[in-house]
């Protein structure tokens, strides 16, 4: 079928997209509508004495100046953090009482005190500078390694320990190690990253004063969700009270999947200002108040037999949580990566213990793979570390430990089962396409030029959140075309083309008359995109729409087709679904009988054959697979170039092979800049933000990355319909160890912390030649 499963069908959005007719939030504009700017704080942390707000309410244009007050008077309640997370003695994680404006005190360089609305952007801008705010600056911890001895953030959280997480038996553990013929560590830091989305956050919002309701626009990944936090959760409305739309979005990463302060903010101004209030983030703002990635100090240890069969592993690690607790960040620092720590080889017992602390540093949350990178990284570069110090070729230790088909399902320390795959195939399979026996000839090659080279291999698994329910309805215009609604929001990936070749192929309807609804909570109440859901989420619940309509069709082609109680089957052939009355040549197509339907008012199919489903995911999925990179390094600048990068990826049924390859390519990228350049950085005693633009943050370029040769095996996942296992955050999963193995290979040192930058790399070659 042409424009089916497993088809690389063109990205049918592209082309509003690069005919400029695509529609982001900050396209939306509405008659009579204010602008919002915000007074935030330049310091990391200080108590605020008093707030002056005079000047600004008498600037040109300037319509309100809100404050915590405001919000008070509103009976707005602080966000609250939904990570349903304890520590290892029973108590709940250590909340941060975060109010949409700050109240008393500033935890983070800025920090949102005061909200101005004005006439123009410009005019609100000027008028929130005018703002007077009366700070007295505390002592700060701007780093993670601060934190533990540094000034207290929040009564609440003494020694700013805002958890301390274990899972696993401890005392197996440590009789492992005892007995371990083999063991090794290592330290590693997850550097801090900023999600630099092109599009960057906003809101606009509108209030009815007539009907009591509300509306937001907003960017996001997930209108329901979104709707849920800012209406029960902060507002205290009814969540019938209000509607939230989302149209196209600039990419996510994770970090648009959450509610911040700006969206509740503009709807209380729309109220008290009988105005609709709009607001977009400048760059500056989005570098300090998105919320932030990663940022975890790790030391990992491996204990094995004499044969290299591992027996243990330990992981100590401490997590920021930033100023404040996000919606999920307990959570992603612990159990979103932890569930998985070993990674699919077979280790046996696990003792994972893990604090977060509260900091003077920008929030931190989900960021593409969320805790999956850093449960790989942690696995992988011990493997490397275990196969230096123990002496096993590192790709036969790999070997000894990775379950066979056979031993599928194979049940993990945590009691996550791996349904599926052939692990041990798809690393000979990588390493044969990445030519792995002639990297000795290539090194050699690389010292004659005077560079080092190095090679480096990562073998991952990611777990997916596709568990839950999630609804989806197909629906039939009068002229036969298919509209899918669905609750998962596309940042990018591509969900209109893959949902629309689901249906297509399910249906045998044209692909070119299916358009996919998404973003608008009077639509469909779904869960959002995250954790490499929406494939397995919403997929699942259009084809269960689909079997309704198929359903339905029956009775109905019965009626219509006038069958006298004869069988009618449906049936796609060459692309067309047909229902059929048994024996005879009465027939109508899908379109045909669902405009007959609408048309004719056939009792009891009024509404067609427009059906709903609910999906209930019942277990997580398992992307799987092995990167291979190698480098060439330059002794004499430290700089690192990416000479070959390759992917061998098993997603399971993979409907789209062109959209696959996209989010793989996206993803390794994001990685690489991770591991090469990208670093969120504080300083430790002021907690001001040092790289708070594309100025000092440095973004991977097209010119640093190498050419990426993705290749995929398909092998059905068994627990979910489709057979597919998610794509969305495989490559950023695997790209972070692989780059690090291949430099640390070429440096021929155990390992290097990440961003290994041309100056780390260079120091790391002196201290080489020093020892």
């Amino acid at each position: 079928m042409k424009f089916g499963i497993g088809q690389s069908v063109k990205r049918t959005e592209d082309i509003r997209f690069v005919t400029g007719q695509g529609q982001y939030t900050d396209d939306l504009h509405f008659p009579g509508e204010a602008h919002a700017a915000f007074a935030r704080s330049p310091h990391g942390h200080a108590r605020i004495a008093a707030i002056d707000t005079s000047a600004a309410q008498a600037a040109p244009g300037v319509i309100a100046v809100l404050t915590w007050k405001d919000v008070e008077s509103f009976g707005a309640n602080p966000m609250p953090c939904m990570a349903p997370l304890h520590s290892r003695d029973g108590s709940p994680v250590k909340q941060s009482p975060k109010c949409l404006l700050a109240k008393g005190k500033v935890t983070f360089t800025g920090e949102a005190v005061a909200m101005v609305v004005a006439e123009t952007y410009a005019q609100a801008v000027d008028a929130a500078e005018l703002v007077a705010i009366d700070y007295e600056p505390l002592e700060a911890a701007g780093t993670l390694e601060a934190a533990p001895r540094g000034a207290q953030i929040w009564d609440s959280a003494p020694g700013n320990e805002c958890f301390d997480w274990a899972a696993g038996e401890e005392e197996k553990c440590n009789a492992a190690f005892a007995a371990a013929a083999h063991s090794v560590s290592v330290e590693m830091v997850q550097n801090r990253v900023a999600p630099t989305s092109m599009e960057t956050r906003n809101a606009i919002g509108h209030y009815d004063r007539e009907k009591d309701f509300y509306t937001l626009w907003s960017g996001n990944q997930g209108s329901g969700g979104l709707r849920e936090r800012v209406a029960k959760a902060v507002l205290n409305i009814p969540v019938e009270k209000m509607r939230v739309v989302n149209k196209d979005v600039g990419g996510g990463f994770g970090m648009k999947g959450f509610m911040y302060p700006e969206q509740p903010l503009v709807l209380i101004a729309a109220k008290q200002c009988g105005r609709t209030v709009r607001w977009s983030s400048d760059r500056t703002e989005a570098f300090l108040t998105d919320d932030h990635g990663r940022d975890m100090i790790t030391k990992g240890e491996l204990a094995l037999d004499k044969d290299g069969k591992i027996l243990a592993l330990r992981v100590t690690g401490t997590a920021n949580m930033g100023g404040y607790l996000s919606q999920f960040s307990p959570f992603i620092a612990t159990l979103a990566g932890g569930r998985i720590f070993g990674g699919v080889y077979r280790v046996p017992t696990v003792f994972a213990h893990v604090k977060g602390y509260f900091s003077n540093s920008g929030p931190i949350d989900a960021y593409r793979g969320a805790g999956r990178p850093e449960a790989a990284y942690l696995m992988e570069r011990l493997m490397d570390v275990a196969a230096r110090k123990s002496g096993i070729d590192r790709i036969e230790l790999r070997r000894r430990n990775l379950p066979a088909p056979s031993e599928l399902p194979y049940k993990n320390w945590f009691g996550v089962s791996f349904d599926s795959g052939d692990y041990p195939r798809m690393l000979d399979m990588a390493l044969d396409r990445a030519d792995a026996k002639g990297f000795a000839a290539r090194r050699k090659q690389s010292q004659a030029k005077g560079k080092l080279r190095g090679m480096g291999l990562a073998y991952y698994v990611e777990i997916t959140f596709a568990v839950g329910n999630e609804p989806a309805r197909v629906v039939f215009t009068q002229n036969g075309a298919v509209e899918l609604y669905v609750g998962t929001q596309s940042n990018g990936q591509g969900h209109e083309t893959a949902f629309a070749q689901l249906v297509a192929e399910k249906l045998g309807v044209p692909f070119e008359s299916i358009t996919v609804k998404q973003g608008d909570t009077d639509w469909v109440n779904g869960g959002g995109t995250g954790g490499s859901r929406s494939l397995n989420m919403s997929g699942g619940a259009l084809l269960g729409a689909s079997d309704e309509v198929i359903r339905k069709g029956k009775v109905a082609a019965g009626q219509v087709l006038q069958a006298g109680g004869a069988e009618v089957a449906f049936e796609v052939v060459e692309g067309v679904g047909k229902f059929r009355v048994a024996q005879t040549d009465r027939a109508m197509t899908v379109p045909e009988l669902a405009v007959t339907l609408k048309r004719d008012q056939v009792p009891g199919f009024e509404n067609g054959l427009d059906s709903d489903a609910t999906f209930q995911g019942k277990a997580s999925t398992f992307p799987n697979g092995c990167h291979i990179c190698e480098v060439e390094i330059d002794p004499d600048t430290g700089k690192t170039e990416i000479v070959s990068y390759r992917v061998l990826d098993d997603f399971g049924r993979v409907i789209n092979p062109m959209l696959v390859a996209g989010q793989v390519h996206g993803g390794v990228v994001q990685g690489l800049g991770q591991a090469l350049c990208e670093n969120m950085v504080y300083d430790a005693e002021s907690g001001q933000a040092l790289t708070a633009s594309f100025t000092d943050y440095a973004m991977p370029r097209a010119e640093d990355m190498p050419d990426i040769a993705f290749a995929y095996e398909e092998i059905p996942c068994k627990t979910h319909e489709m057979g597919a296992k998610g794509c969305g955050e495989a490559g950023t999963v695997g790209a972070l160890p692989a780059l690090i193995s291949a430099i640390a290979d070429a440096l021929d040192v155990d390992h290097i912390d990440m961003p290994a930058t041309p100056e780390r790399v260079w120091r790391a070659i002196r201290e080489k030649k020093a020892a």
